[in-house]
């Protein structure tokens, strides 16, 4: 499967993307959020979760245990990469991406170190969800009431440090002005936060 790594000089860490369903690791939104992490000195992975053959199978688009295995995957070639070597790991996930993220998150020999949702269904990853460890910050729009609901009832099943963080204004995809600058905003100061805790 494609994917894009970017690592600067430096970094203090690396976050693993987990598109949402209909999406790509060539989603504008997520490249957005990404060079607003490198910029901050952290390191960005984003790959296709599927393969275009696989995404024509709509089951598989919401097979949340398919995406996460593919989430470990990655996450297991990450650590193998010279420029990633011994660095903190992260996941960003979106919809369907963050139920992946909190999935593949709550394996035990899984040491992520934070956790952010934008938009996500958390609530998809289920009973997994005790046993995610990384904190977790969960932000959503204002005006998508339906998901903050999911996620406000997810977040009490999280038994890890977690965060809901609504952006006033934003609907699902956080296309008003200034909301996904906001998103990025918020997501950097968790990342970089906790990535600290773990260097």
């Amino acid at each position: 499967m494609s994917g894009d790594l970017v690592v600067p000089d430096g970094a203090h860490g690396v976050v693993v993307f987990a598109h949402g369903s209909g999406s790509s690791r060539l989603s504008p939104r997520n490249r957005y959020v990404a060079g607003a992490l490198n910029k901050a000195g952290l390191g960005t992975l984003l790959f296709d979760l599927l393969t275009p053959q696989e995404e024509a199978d709509r089951a598989n688009v919401f097979d949340i245990a398919l995406l996460a295995e593919r989430l470990l995957e990655r996450t297991r070639w990450l650590r193998e990469q010279e420029d990633a070597a011994g660095l903190p790991i992260g996941y960003f996930g979106a919809s369907t991406g963050a139920a992946a993220a909190l999935w593949a998150a709550a394996e035990p020999d899984n040491a992520v170190s934070a956790i952010v949702s934008r938009g996500g269904r958390p609530d998809l990853a289920g009973p997994r969800l005790a046993a995610v460890r990384a904190p977790t910050l969960l932000i959503v729009g204002g005006r998508d009431p339906i998901v903050v609901k999911l996620n406000e009832e997810a977040q009490q099943r999280l038994h890890a440090e977690s965060r809901i963080t609504v952006v006033p204004g934003a609907t699902h995809l956080f296309e008003e002005p200034g909301a996904l600058e906001t998103v990025a905003e918020h997501a950097r100061n968790w990342f970089t936060t906790h990535f600290r805790g773990t260097a």
